[in-house]
């Protein structure tokens, strides 16, 4: 396991947040939305890296995956295997929340704001989330690119370093 607890607020986590394309106010102390969330940060010998799972509750989602834990962000800066981490992330987040949702995980893409990986000759987003068993599901109204893993293609539960099994 490459991953380890942090938490919204977490100084190391919140520098590589402040990269991450999707960060709203560059230079808060929090860099997580509101409601139930896992943090997780991973530094090894080549870089950093971290993963934010959020649970927001239904009643306040506003698009077509309500009740879905969502990969809030994720970057990674040479820390490893991309899907590879999203895999492990996703069994940390197993391990921390229990079983899936029945909409299982999702997370959007902003194409205008990512690059393309080339597959074939032809671009394609979110080419490790794939790798790491998400599938391509719709968009949301404002068009943003959704992905969504379903818990039949979760990894098992896997503890994160530093997690605490609550009894």
């Amino acid at each position: 396991m490459i991953w380890q607890i942090s938490n919204r607020a977490d100084q190391r986590t919140r520098e590589i947040a402040d990269r991450h394309y999707n960060r709203q106010k560059v230079g808060t102390s929090q860099f997580v939305p509101p409601g139930r969330c896992l943090v997780l940060y991973a530094e090894t010998e080549t870089g950093r890296a971290f993963w934010v799972t959020s649970w927001p509750f239904a009643e306040y989602v506003h698009h077509a995956w309500a009740g879905a834990w969502m990969c809030s962000a994720f970057r990674n800066e040479n820390a490893g295997v991309a899907s590879d981490m999203i895999k492990q992330a996703l069994a940390a987040t197993r391990s921390y929340f229990g079983e899936p949702p029945p909409l299982g995980m999702v997370t959007f893409i902003d194409r205008h704001k990512v690059h393309p990986t080339m597959v074939h000759g032809v671009p394609t987003w979110g080419r490790t989330y794939k790798m790491a068993g998400f599938r391509e599901c719709g968009e949301t109204k404002g068009g943003l690119l959704a992905l969504q893993i379903l818990p039949k293609d979760f990894p098992s539960a896997e503890e994160a370093i530093g997690q605490q099994i609550v009894f």
